[in-house]
């Protein structure tokens, strides 16, 4: 019975010092002044921080840079005039007419020969490309050969059509007066030649573009640069197109510039 009641005087014990333990815990002291206050200046912080974040010092920083470069191209512009001198020679000539929108980055030339539509479309996204280094000897002078280049190469699309026919495009690059051909593909549909959707790439993909034109009978070579020439696909069409796809690249830069000046600075 002693035992007994040594048990029951423990469990006793026990459960008045669990009690207030479970109290303490499930039961929250309520928040002082000082502490209200101090959470709600740091959410007044936070919400003025995040409303300001997309006005930045780097943003003072920024539109200065872009004035000094737009004000750099309006001089550079101011002595080259409104339009090259290449360019008035080109159109003057009345052979090709020139397509080149505002903020595309392609240049179609088109002109009649006979019954045949002749299109050549160019990209001045070639002009960025990095151009390789050029060659010095032992006394640091530069070495003149076969592949010391003036002028950026600039791939084109060379497409001939006829009616009820099909078309041929030629696939080359232009540069310092010549066109190099990599391969010449025969459309029996002259659409599919011509049309830049997604639809007709995609169609475009599965066609044979014809052999390497290198491959090809040194005499056969010869007969399709005449053909080409004939149709005005010459040496002076291989000078104007690297230097208007620098011309069109300079436009569209300082047309760049300007955008995102008027953006950052807005």
């Amino acid at each position: 019975m002693a035992s007994m009641r040594s048990l029951r005087t423990a469990a006793s014990a026990l459960r008045t010092f669990s009690t207030p333990v479970r109290s303490s815990v499930l039961r929250s002291a309520p928040l002082s002044r000082t502490t209200l206050a101090t959470r709600q200046s740091l959410a007044r912080q936070f919400s003025v921080s995040a409303r300001s974040f997309g006005q930045g010092e780097s943003d003072v920083e920024l539109v200065s840079k872009l004035k000094e470069e737009i004000q750099y191209e309006k001089e550079a512009a101011a002595e080259a005039g409104p339009v090259p001198e290449f360019v008035s020679d080109f159109k003057s000539s009345g052979v090709w007419s020139i397509e080149a929108k505002d903020g595309n980055d392609e240049v179609v030339l088109t002109r009649k020969f006979g019954n045949e539509e002749v299109r050549v479309i160019f990209s001045i996204a070639d002009i960025d490309a990095e151009a390789p280094a050029p060659e010095f000897d032992e006394d640091g002078n530069p070495v003149e050969g076969e592949n010391s280049l003036t002028s950026t190469p600039v791939r084109c699309a060379i497409t001939m059509t006829k009616p009820n026919t099909g078309a041929l495009t030629v696939d080359c690059v232009a540069q310092d007066g010549n066109f190099t051909i990599d391969n010449i593909t025969f459309y029996g549909d002259g659409s599919l030649a011509k049309e830049l959707t997604a639809e007709a790439d995609w169609k475009r993909r599965g066609l044979y573009i014809g052999p390497q034109f290198d491959h090809l009978d040194v005499a056969l070579q010869e007969s399709f640069e005449r053909y080409l020439e004939e149709r005005g696909i010459n040496s002076s069409l291989a000078l104007f197109i690297p230097e208007y796809a620098e011309y069109k690249e300079q436009q569209e830069y300082s047309k760049w510039l300007d955008n995102v000046h008027s953006f950052v600075s807005a």
